[in-house]
């Protein structure tokens, strides 16, 4: 076996790398199960993190060294999974690792366990993270229910309202109101759909529908009430602006956390929501035209 004085520099500094990814995922993963309820995703995350352990000394071997995790990282990954939940936060980790097979192929040439360590990781902890099942991700289907009525809905209804009345002040009001009474009937709507199916955990998916409609609702209103009365268009486009990121956001989330295509689901949401909203713009322009409406 080779040790520390029969491997080249290079090959030191590429497990020195890899040795401080290991110690610092290492401490995430057994920091994220402090904090998990569920006792068999508890378990789980300790396993990965006992293999992180279990590999980091065997490159302390080659090093000569025992180094610390990387704090910020940590704390960084722990507030994110406060924010987004475990399996978004793990899923990310593993599609930045940043250590390629050729890497590791290289090392196999001085230090031939290297190997093995990447069987691990690519077979070992891909095969339990899969196997991972937080609650949130259950009710993925209420959460996009919510957040695509929200959009669609929430900004045909600004855009409408935004050339027929011309009145930030107006338009935010009327918005408000339209996405509390929507938020309320969608909410109740999952819960009878749900409790209809025999789902014993409607109220579930039910609140998780009524936040996600609320969230959109809040954001997409916030332009009309920053911008001045008077400055309609600036307010429209601001909003327009906020649902594309949204919608960025959200999709992201999903094609990481249940590992779908990000790109078509985007363009296709995208799509649905900034085409109502040229729609209903148009049609508030004629409504206020034929009716002679000046508010």
């Amino acid at each position: 076996m080779a040790d520390s004085m029969t491997i080249s520099e290079n090959t030191k500094q590429i497990i020195r790398k890899l040795q401080q990814k290991e110690v610092t995922e290492q401490a995430i993963y057994m920091n994220l199960s402090k904090r998990v309820k569920k006792e068999s995703d508890k378990e789980l995350l300790q396993r990965i993190g006992q293999e992180e352990g279990y590999h980091s000394k065997i490159w302390s071997k080659y090093t000569g060294r025992n180094p610390k995790p990387q704090r910020m990282k940590v704390l960084l990954y722990s507030f994110l999974s406060i924010i987004l939940g475990y399996t978004f936060v793990i899923k990310i980790m593993e599609k930045n690792e940043g250590i390629s097979k050729d890497i590791y192929n290289q090392l196999a040439e001085e230090v031939p366990i290297a190997s093995k360590i990447y069987a691990d990781e690519q077979k070992h902890e891909h095969e339990l993270i899969e196997m991972l099942d937080e609650e949130r991700l259950q009710y993925v289907g209420s959460m996009v229910l919510g957040l695509n009525d929200a959009l669609v809905e929430l900004t045909g209804t600004l855009a409408g309202l935004s050339f027929a009345l011309q009145n930030n002040r107006l338009v935010a009001l009327s918005g408000l109101i339209t996405g509390i009474s929507a938020t309320l009937s969608m909410a109740s709507s999952e819960y009878l759909s749900a409790r209809s199916e025999g789902d014993s955990n409607a109220k579930k998916s039910a609140l998780y529908t009524g936040i996600m409609y609320i969230f959109a609702v809040i954001l997409l209103v916030l332009p009309y009430i920053l911008f001045p009365s008077h400055k309609y268009i600036h307010a429209l486009v601001a909003m327009l602006f906020i649902v594309v990121l949204i919608i960025l956001a959200f999709t992201y989330y999903i094609s990481v956390a249940k590992d779908l295509p990000f790109k078509k689901r985007f363009i296709e949401m995208a799509t649905i929501s900034l085409s109502v909203a040229v729609l209903s713009f148009v049609i508030g322009i004629l409504v206020k035209h034929f009716l002679g409406i000046d508010v």
